[in-house]
This record gives structure tokens, sequence and C-alpha cells, in this order.
């Protein structure tokens, strides 16, 4: 069983272990949200322990939820719009690319 798993079992879970996940998650929730939290994570960690109790002996992991692995398509090359076309509807651009406002800063 993971570590962390163990570590919910034996903690109880109250309002003070929400305001805890809040500030790491960097959340804020109302008074109201926190105890629908509350008792959403108590009803996820009981259905935890409940999953604890099913016998999964001779039960290989599951890797994928389904069989099928990387079903791709053919590339099939088709028609396009020239860079020109394509630049016609920029508001700014030069004659090769788009102009966009600089976001990076160094």
């Amino acid at each position: 069983m993971p570590v962390f798993l163990l570590f919910l079992f034996d903690m109880k879970i109250d309002a003070k272990m929400v305001d805890n996940l809040a500030h790491l998650a960097r959340l804020r929730f109302e008074d109201a949200e926190k105890e629908s939290i509350r008792t959403d994570m108590e009803r996820m960690v009981a259905f935890v322990e409940k999953l604890q109790t099913v016998d999964t002996t001779g039960v290989s992991p599951l890797l994928h939820i389904s069989d099928a692995a990387n079903v791709l398509r053919e590339d099939i090359v088709q028609g396009s719009v020239s860079r020109s076309e394509a630049l016609l509807n920029s508001p700014v651009s030069d004659d090769t690319f788009f102009k966009v406002p600089k976001v990076i800063r160094k």
C-alpha cells in the first residue's frame, strides 16, 4: 500500500487539514466550501479503504485502460494556405511573420 494512503487512514480529516491543503494549493475557500471539501475527502478515504478490502490475488496490474495502442492514421498531404494568404488576416505582420507583443522578459 502506498505510504500516502497509510498516512490518510491514520489521520482525521478536519478543518485544519483542509486549510493546510488549501494553503499548499494556494486556494481560498468559504467556510461552507471547506465543510463540503472535508466531507468529500472523508468519502474518498472511505472509498479507498473499501477498495483495500478487494481481493486482487492473481490480477495483473492494468497499465492502459484499453488494449488499443498507438492508433494512428495515415498522413495525407492536403491543401493549405500560402504564407501571404495567412498573413492577410493578421493585424500586424511583416512580409514573413505574424508580429505579437513581447511576453517574455529577460
